[in-house]
Formats: C-alpha cells, structure tokens, sequence
C-alpha cells in the first residue's frame, strides 16, 4: 500500500510539472508573438527558401533573409548564428534532414530493418543515428516512414516497414522513441517528423507521385494505424503527402489535417509539407499558387517546405479577407512550440558539439550496424544445406553488386560517405579467414537497360537520377566479364553470385514496372549453374523481387537488402554461419509483377480459391499464393511448435483475455531464433473481415534442443475494427486464432467471444 501511495505522488509531481512547462512555454510564445510583424510570422512558416517570388539558392541571398525573419527551418551553424545574433527578434532556426537510416553510422534501408522483427534494433539504431545527426546541428528529422505498401514496384517501400498495419505501427513506434529519446529538449535528440500523411504507399500502379483513391473503411483498417501509434507515442511533427485523399490533395485537405489529426487524434504538433507541396496542387488543379497557399493554411499545415507559396503570398491572402490572422498565428505558434520544445530558445548552439562529432561511427557504433544488419538478412531456400559454407577450399565471387560500395548504402543514405562501406566481396574476404582462396570477377553489367542504367534513349545524354550512370555495355565488354566469371568459377568449390539492384533503383522517384533480375544478371547466374557447382544467390535489393525463375532454378538464396555500412560483414558473418539468420519478411515477395498487389491479409472473396475448381478467385497461369510470403524466413536449425492450447473457447465481456500458450522446440543441431507470429480472424461482422490479421509475435532464442512455453493474450483491443459507421469497436461472435512462423503455415483454432448483456 505504502509503495503504491508514493508512485502515486511521484505521478501527480510528474503531471504538475508538465501543467507547468506547458504553461511556461505558453507564456513565452504569447510574449514573442506579441513582438512579432506580420511576415516575421510568415518567415517561421517558410523551410529555407526565399521570399515572396524570388527563387532562393544556397548561395543567393538566404542570409538577408534570415536577417529580416523571413526563414523559419535552414540547416547550418552559420545560418543559426545569423538568425541568433543578427535578425531582431533573435528567433532561432529548427535544422531538419533525411536523416532515414543514420547519419554517419549508415545501418540497413528501414524495409530491412523492419525483417529483423526486433523492436529493440530499430530503436537504437534511431537513437545512434539521433545522436551522430545532433551533433553536426540537426534536430529535426523526415522520419519514419510508416506508409503501409502492398506493392513493391514503388520505389519508396525501400523507406517503410512492409505491408502489415500493426508491425508497421510498432516500428513506427520504436522510431519515434529512438529519435526523441526521453528528452526532446537534449542536446542529442531530434524531432520526429511521421510521413507521409496520409496514404502515401498506396500511389496507383507503384508509380512515385500517383494518385490514390479508397473508401474510408480501407483507410482506417488498413492505412492510418501506424501514423496514429507514431503520434500517440508523441511525434513532434508530420508531414504531408503529396497524393489525392478523396479527390483533395492532402495537402490541402481539411478533414486530414484538421477534423481527424488534431481534432480526433489530438495531434498537437505542427506539420511541414513534402517538398514543394502546396506548390504542386496547381497542378492538381485546385488553383493558382495564391489560391493553394490559402488552401493548405486553412487545412491545417504549418510549414511550406520550399515552396515559397505561404511567405509569398499569404499577405495579399490575408488583405483579401481569404484567410485569417488567427489561422497565420496558429501555425506560427506551432512552429515555435516545436523549437521551444527542442530547447532551441534556452541553448540555440547546442546541437553543434564538436565533441560529441568525435564520437561518430566509433568502434561500438559500427559493431551496432553490423548486429542491425545481421538481423536484416533473410534466408530464403537453403535447399540443398549449401548454407553456412566452410571456411576452407575456394570460393568465387562474382556479380555487379559484390564489389561495390556505393549500393550497399541504399536509398537516402545519411551523408551518403562510401569510404566506411565494406562491400559484400570484403566482407568475405574479411571473414573467410586464411585457409579460404577467394576469387572475384563482376560477369556482367548491372543492366543493359536504358532507363536503368539513366540513359535517356531520346537525346542519347544522361538522366538527372541519383547514382553514377553506369557506361553502355557494348557486346564484346559483356562476353569478356562473363568469361572472367567462368574462368574463376570453374574450378572453384561454391559459387556466391551477388546480385540485385542498384542503389539508384529503388527509393523515392525509383519505380520500376518490372522487379525481376535485369537479364544481364539473369543471363551471368544461368551460365554459373551451368557449371555444376554449388551456387549462393545473394541478392542486395531496395524492394522484394520477383524471382519465379531463381527460385525454380537456385537452391540457396539470401536477401540482404542494401545493408549500409556494414552490409559485407554482416552478410558475410551469415554466409559462414558466425550468425544463424533470423530475418522474416515484412512483404510477401510476387509471384511475377501481374500478381500485384499481393498481401497477405486480403479481404474474402465469394468464391475463395480451389486449386480443383475453375469459377473461383484465381490466376490460370500463376499460382495463388505469393512466391514467398509475409513473415517467412529460414535458419540454419529447425523449430516446431506444439499444439496451441487456449485458456477458453467461449469468453464474454470487454475485460476478459484469452490466453494462448504454444512451445517451440528448436529440433535443429545449431542454436538459432525464430518469430512466432499470432493471426485473428473475424469469422461473422458487420462488414467483411481479412482472411487474418497480424497482433502479436514473439522472437525467441533457443539452444539447440531446448523447448520454451510462450504465451500469447488476446483482449478485446485485438478484435477491434472500424465498423461502416466508422466506429471502432468490436463485436460479438466467432473468431479464429493462427499461430505460425509465417502467414501461410499456422495452425487454427476457434474461439466465441460475448459481449455482456445490458441487465436492468
């Protein structure tokens, strides 16, 4: 009783001093906006551009303008001591980067992160990035991206967390806590910025920038949980996106931003545009740039990101009665709420500590992205137990992705520095240890497709795309490298063919209509098989792949991912078997591209599939399923899971749990970890339910031959959805239970659950 009265004090202290903060910072802000012209106020809704219609650059101009007030985001020391000491109101600036999967410390792209199914990885590798990005100024990051995608030919799933609703909210989660930390206003936390609000990953056909149309039930089932958890665990900002919701560009679309962010979700952050936003509903055709600035202001955004539109015309707005004073102050409170809260107003140079930028990528840093990468990495086949290969004999590299450095840091890579990187041959190299011969030949272009490789066919110069264009292979250059590849393999004991995409390939504006293997790599990987040696498909890709023929053809396949810094270490500690791979996959991998989109928690159909009956919901020519689904992933040892046992099949009333209890032995001679993965399905609702849903899972480390009791609880929270009245509850009757190590091979059981009756 005694222990109970004092954590009740010390929560009450707890509550009173955050009433008064929150009033001290109000206090301030009234005290500042009092001081505050017109367009100072404009200037703390402008992101590092310029002023009115004059185009900014870095190098043109953007010191006055931060002199005057009129730029309220820039990055750079001097910029903050410009708008510190030099502007009249002294405001400083909030500094905001892709900081996306770190900065110096360079981990795996977010979807290979998110395989690791540990909550715990993707926090710290948030809170590393966080503190190596503060001490070179930043204190703002665009991140997570927590757009649920079921179509992996958008370029931008490199950015999220795979298909799924609640283990895209949990890592959105673990993001914001290893950004923000425990406190926002310390020197090495930044602010999380939740994007892209809302529906981004949605883009029709996969194309980046598309638009996107669905009904509200799907948005609310299927889309905006993981953006509502990343607020709830206390997001600073969000960012608009630049995609339709409705037929109203979400940049300026009032209910989004308005009616269900703040008023009820109770978001009280502020919200950036993606870059040139407002800018870009001209020619969503909702007006000109007056017009849009007006539009997104009213909607509910904060700041423009770039664009000019709010500090350039939103005066003559405001004159024209088009919008309001009040609506300017609101944004611009948020604005200074956000730096505020960073701690910028009491210590505006904190966040340039040239001691703590000693500390980047330090020893226990890189050891972090190696443990994250390892993790990442998912075996796909291991048919014929090629896998782990010894550490004796010769073994020949081959591949456009094996020896270079620049792919391996994937899409938005922190200051994309390739110097640190350890390429997947290194990796081997490094690994292997003395008694392993290791050859190398590259065997092919990465492509010999055009556009891939950022040639524009219509001028014959290059694309402005990311990544160095690789020359046009002409035919004799092809046959020489793939004869290179011949030599080395032939009298080599196993074959590790490393292929995949290019860095450039995937990421934002990075959509490709067709995800197989370009057919120079296809064509370098047929002529390895013909040779009758082992072969390791290693595969380092943005995306999941479409690998019909690979997988009827290759016995043993990994995917790596873009492993950052650390990619050949890590991949290479697998290959050995010095790490037994544990990565499951966020996204169920096609069939071939006509199969998309494909997912998992599909709604049911009428006429479910029979593999024996023509008039049901079926391909002719493919199979149903995907290649390879969600959750799956391989080891080197085997598990399996005993029968599960439920604590009731009949429950009622909202406060009641049903226990689910399983033991996993692991069966296999090697330690090794495996997720169990808990499904429920809705059986009779009001409206049409999933074929499963994903709630729970659990990653267990097991000893060879040692068996582990897990227990899972289901409560009423886990049988919630949003009703056609878009009321989220959940109803009386029959539910199923999957339990499985992917979401094709569960085993079920069946349970009713009762709400209690009203007695008078």
């Amino acid at each position: 009783m005694k222990r109970k009265i004092v954590l009740l004090i010390a929560l009450w202290v707890m509550q009173n001093q955050l009433i008064a903060q929150e009033a001290g910072m109000h206090q301030f802000i009234d005290s500042l906006m009092n001081e505050m012209t017109l367009s100072e106020k404009l200037g703390q809704l402008n992101l590092s551009s310029g002023a009115g219609d004059l185009v900014m650059s870095e190098t043109r101009g953007k010191d006055e303008f931060i002199r005057q007030g009129l730029i309220g985001a820039a990055h750079g020391e001097n910029n903050q001591r410009i708008a510190v000491e030099e502007s009249r109101l002294g405001i400083p600036l909030i500094s905001g980067r892709d900081v996306i999967h770190g900065y110096k410390t360079i981990f795996p792209i977010p979807l290979a992160l998110s395989c690791s199914w540990d909550m715990e990885v993707i926090e710290q590798t948030a809170r590393i990035a966080a503190e190596e990005a503060t001490a070179h100024g930043v204190n703002w990051t665009y991140s997570p991206m927590v757009d649920v995608s079921r179509d992996p030919r958008w370029g931008r799933v490199a950015e999220g967390g795979g298909e799924d609703p609640w283990l895209g909210a949990q890592i959105g989660r673990a993001f914001v806590r290893g950004y923000q930390g425990t406190d926002l206003s310390a020197n090495n936390s930044m602010m999380a910025c939740v994007k892209h609000f809302a529906l981004y990953g949605a883009s029709e056909a996969g194309r980046d920038y598309n638009t996107v149309d669905m009904s509200r039930l799907t948005m609310f089932n299927s889309y905006m949980y993981p953006y509502q958890a990343c607020f709830e665990e206390g997001a600073g900002s969000a960012m608009s996106s630049f995609n339709l919701v409705e037929g109203i560009p979400a940049t300026g679309n009032k209910w989004l931003m308005t009616e269900l962010l703040r008023e009820q979700w109770g978001f009280d952050g502020f919200v950036v545009t993606d870059y040139t936003a407002i800018n870009e509903m001209i020619d969503h055709g909702m007006g000109d740039l007056q017009e849009v600035a007006a539009m997104a202001l009213k909607a509910g955004i904060d700041m423009d990101m770039v664009g000019e539109a709010f500090i350039g015309t939103l005066t003559k707005s405001l004159e024209e009665n088009k919008v309001s004073q009040e609506e300017i102050d609101t944004a611009c409170r948020r604005v200074l709420e956000a730096k505020y809260k960073l701690g910028l107003f009491e210590n505006p140079y904190q966040y340039y500590d040239n001691k703590r930028q000693k500390q980047v990528m330090n020893k226990e840093k890189v050891a972090y992205a190696r443990h994250a990468a390892q993790r990442s990495i998912v075996l796909l086949k291991n048919e014929d137990k090629v896998l782990p290969l010894q550490k004796s004999g010769k073994i020949a590299v081959v591949g456009p992705l094996a020896d270079t450095h620049e792919d391996m840091l994937g899409t938005w890579a922190g200051t994309n520095d390739t110097k640190p990187v350890v390429s997947i041959l290194e990796g081997i190299r490094n690994v292997a240890g003395k008694k392993v011969e290791v050859a190398y030949a590259k065997g092919s272009f990465a492509t010999q497709d055009p556009y891939l490789m950022n040639v524009n066919r219509n001028h014959g110069g290059r694309k402005n795309m990311p990544g160095r264009p690789e020359r046009f292979p002409d035919a004799v250059a092809s046959q020489k490298m793939l004869e290179e590849a011949k030599a080395i393999a032939q009298d080599a004991d196993v074959i590790v063919a490393v292929l995949g995409e290019r860095r450039a390939w995937s990421g934002e504006a990075a959509s490709r209509s067709d995800i197989s293997l370009p057919e120079s790599q296809k064509d370098l990987l047929k002529e390895m098989l013909k040779l009758n040696k082992p072969v390791v498909l290693v595969l380092a890709s943005g995306r999941p792949l479409a690998l019909s023929w690979e997988d009827a053809h290759v016995p043993t396949i990994l995917q790596a991912w873009h492993g950052g810094n650390e990619a050949g270490n890590a991949l290479a500690d697998v290959l050995f078997g010095d790490y037994n791979p544990s990565g499951k996959l966020t996204m169920s991998w096609p069939v071939n591209v006509g199969q998309i989109p494909v997912y998992y928690n599909y709604m049911r159909t009428g006429r479910p599939f029979e593999e024996d009956h023509k008039y049901k919901s079926k391909y002719l020519d493919i199979p149903n399923e995907p290649l390879y689904p969600f959750g799956y992933g391989l080891t080197y040892t085997t598990f399996e899971l005993s029968p599960m046992q439920l604590s009731a099949t009949a429950l009622q009333g909202e406060q009641a749990t049903l226990e689910v209890k399983v033991t996993i032995t692991n069966t296999g001679e090697r330690d090794g970890e495996e997720v169990v993965q808990l499904y429920v399905q809705d059986v009779y609702a009001s409206v049409s339910r999933p074929v499963k849903e994903l709630k729970n899972y659990q990653k267990v480390a097991l000893k060879a031959g040692a068996s582990k009791e897990l227990t899972f609880r289901i409560s009423t929270e886990d049988l919630k959805f949003y009703n056609s009245d878009l009321v989220y509850d959940w109803e009386s009757g029959d539910f199923k239970v999957f339990l499985g190590t992917n979401a094709q091979e569960v085993q079920e059981a069946s349970f009713h659950w009762q709400k209690q009756l009203n007695v008078n």
